[in-house]
């Protein structure tokens, strides 16, 4: 395998009411939360997505499966770190983390620098080797009626 390699990741959930919403492992307070078998964090999902998709290790479905009651309701951190000791098993660590939240609410800008940390904590890196964007779909889809959120990440791994 190559010295560096890319990989990217996308995660959907759906909003609905009663659920709390984590989001790069930061509760974040808002009316909805998103529905999973876990704590449904879609930006940590998409995280592990992308590292796992840069050594070609398939999907978190495939490690952690919604099937399997030993990850109900698990807390996404602990998903996100299990991601960081495979790649570490194949010889590899990030270098760097850019991603996107696709939300039409809440306004996540005063979580984002809480979001990073807990990130670069879990990863062994800098809050500066972490990016975090946001976006609205300007109303328009399942995103702008705030029935989901998407997140997009994308991750460059090296050679430890």
């Amino acid at each position: 395998m190559a010295k560096i390699r890319i990989g990217q990741g996308i995660d959907f959930h759906q909003l609905t009411e009663g659920r709390d919403f984590w989001l790069g492992g930061v509760l974040v307070p808002h009316h909805k939360g998103a529905l999973g078998h876990s704590d449904a964090d879609v930006l940590l999902h998409a995280i592990c997505d992308a590292m796992l998709g840069a050594l070609s290790l398939g999907d978190i479905g495939v490690h952690f499966p919604d099937t399997d009651n030993t990850y109900k309701n698990i807390d996404s951190k602990i998903l996100l770190a299990r991601c960081a000791e495979l790649i570490a098993e194949k010889g590899y660590q990030v270098v760097n983390i850019d991603s996107t939240l696709c939300l039409q609410a809440p306004k996540i800008k005063p979580y984002v620098p809480q979001m990073r940390e807990a990130i670069a904590g879990i990863l062994h890196l800098t809050v500066d080797d972490v990016s975090i964007k946001a976006t609205t779909t300007e109303k328009l889809g399942f995103v702008g009626r705030e029935e989901g959120v998407v997140a997009l990440a994308s991750v460059l791994l090296e050679k430890a």
